[in-house]
């Protein structure tokens, strides 16, 4: 490289870092262990990965003045061409690197690999898609890196984020138990359901704020990404294959949660059952797809699904002008909880989770008639501030994270 360019490079570096705003931080930004040998920071497309870096530069100034920050998709350069920076980075006193959207490079692992043997006491960390974890298998990098995924914002960080205030987590156990105290706290800081039904339409993905009469057609282009770029590097489509992929996303957006004729849905993708899995389940991983199992951990591997719907409802509102109410509800309920709990498919009812508590998803005039009798139940109830007893509002189930 020359030094033209690399003085290029270490401009922008510092331009992002300066310019990056630090007012709202995600939920997982005081979890990270930055000290960390290497971090590697996944998730889906648009949620905040890359503001993540940025933000702790600028709030570190001493790690800042040490550190080279370069995203792949604005610098184009091969594998060896970054070696060859970071290699002058290290050499002329620079102590960590922070590489964004790793995953256009067609051999990062490797070079994630190369670049941790090689220079003992540089810090790595590196921003890619959630779907790379399907592709990760050409250099071990599980012994060398820590893993984190983020989520879209939750309706909690969504209120702060809107200067409504600032509210606690609570754990799932917690909400149970004490619902109505937690809520009626929440309800007299702010309006909760105009808020929630905002939430649902445009609060998962932070972009929102840039041009928000633009943000549907702007998520769909994200949705575009995903397909024609993401996907073709870890699975064999077709552009036929990725044009009925769409269109399933958009029948998912208007209809009830699908339980899928796995085969037939395959056939339909022009692909064999292993292949249409495949797909499936890099979907759900990039973050377009949400699944329900009756093992919920059966979905680390490629079980077919007994729930399949959009992962969250955002994205339906994008995909349709005429979402179906009911999947809404369901999809902002199973979405918020799979951060940090488990869900999966019950016999009866909307969705089991952690394996012991059962939930039907419903308006306000859902009962208690499809689980009644069923140990340790609740109704996630839309429409309404406060619940009673084992009702409880929809709306809190954003607390979780």
């Amino acid at each position: 490289m020359t030094e033209e360019n690399i003085r290029m490079i270490y401009d922008m570096s510092a331009e992002r870092i300066r310019e990056t705003d630090t007012s709202f931080h995600r939920y997982l930004f005081g979890e990270i262990d930055w000290d960390a040998r290497v971090v590697a920071l996944d998730g889906p497309r648009g949620v905040g990965k890359t503001t993540m870096f940025l933000q702790h530069l600028r709030e570190n100034q001493s790690e800042s003045d040490s550190s080279l920050y370069v995203s792949i998709d604005n610098v184009w350069l091969n594998a060896q061409e970054l070696y060859e920076l970071v290699q002058h980075h290290v050499r002329h006193g620079g102590g960590s690197v922070y590489i964004d959207e790793i995953h256009y490079l067609s051999d990062w692992q490797n070079l994630i690999k190369s670049l941790y043997d090689n220079f003992k006491k540089l810090k790595i960390a590196y921003t890619g898609s959630s779907i790379l974890r399907l592709a990760s298998g050409k250099a071990d990098l599980s012994r060398r890196q820590i893993e984190y995924t983020l989520a879209g914002m939750s309706f909690r960080e969504f209120l702060e984020f809107e200067g409504c205030g600032s509210f606690e987590k609570h754990e799932l156990d917690d909400i149970l138990k004490n619902h109505v105290t937690i809520a009626d706290k929440i309800v007299t800081q702010t309006k909760i359901v105009p808020k929630f039904e905002q939430y649902l339409d445009h609060g998962y993905y932070p972009f929102y704020r840039e041009e928000p009469r633009h943000f549907h057609r702007k998520l769909l282009q994200v949705v575009n990404q995903v397909l024609d770029v993401d996907l073709p590097k870890v699975e064999d489509v077709t552009t036929e294959t990725i044009r009925k992929t769409r269109r399933m996303l958009t029948i998912l957006a208007e209809s009830t949660p699908q339980t899928p004729n796995t085969s037939r849905l395959c056939r339909s993708l022009e692909m064999d059952r292993k292949q249409g899995l495949k797909i499936l389940h890099a979907l759900r991983r990039s973050g377009l797809v949400g699944m329900l199992a009756e093992d919920a951990d059966a979905l680390k591997h490629l079980c077919s699904p007994n729930k399949l719907f959009c992962d969250n409802t955002n994205l339906m509102r994008a995909l349709t002008p005429t979402p179906d109410k009911g999947t809404l509800r369901e999809v902002f309920f199973n979405n918020q909880l799979s951060v940090r709990n488990t869900t999966a498919f019950p016999t009866r009812g909307d969705s089991l989770v952690d394996g012991k508590h059962l939930f039907e998803i419903g308006g306000e005039k859902k009962t208690f008639a499809q689980i009644k009798d069923m140990p340790d139940s609740y109704l996630a109830v839309d429409g309404i501030e406060v619940g009673r007893g084992c009702r409880i509002p929809l709306w809190l189930f954003g607390f979780l994270y």
